[in-house]
């Protein structure tokens, strides 16, 4: 398994939200090229996992976390928020302070738990919000 920092390709990005049940859009290709750092797992030639991080240098979101399927709970998806984090852990610099966030998906939010992740509200945030605007 081969794990490729910032070469991850629209094609595989699209690949593997398609083989967890999530659509595609149109804007992605650019939001794919606008990623500050990506991660694409490879076996066999094949995209089976991926991670991007997006943000402006003090605040990060993570997203689209996917492992395909056929290659869940072997460690790659561990692997990928554990990368992230390192990445953004090498840019911060001494006496610094970033915050990575992100929206897990229903029902694996104690997979980013078990990362440091704190579910919000917690004692220093209020709720986490967002708004969704589809055309």
């Amino acid at each position: 398994m081969e794990f490729i920092e910032n070469d991850l390709t629209f094609e595989d990005y699209c690949r593997l939200r398609e083989s967890v049940g999530w659509a595609n859009f149109p804007n992605a290709e650019k939001s794919v090229k606008s990623s500050l750092y990506t991660i694409a797992v490879m076996q066999e030639n094949q995209i089976v996992g991926m991670g991007r991080l997006i943000g402006d240098g003090m605040y990060y979101m993570m997203v689209d976390v996917v492992v395909h399927p056929n290659y869940q709970k072997k460690g790659i998806g561990t692997k990928i928020v554990n990368m992230i984090i390192e990445y953004v852990n090498e840019k911060t610099p001494i006496g610094g302070r970033s915050s990575i966030q992100l929206v897990a998906e229903k029902g694996k939010e104690h997979f980013y738990e078990r990362k440091g992740f704190k579910i919000i509200p917690h004692e220093f945030c209020g709720s986490g919000m967002r708004m969704v605007i589809r055309k």
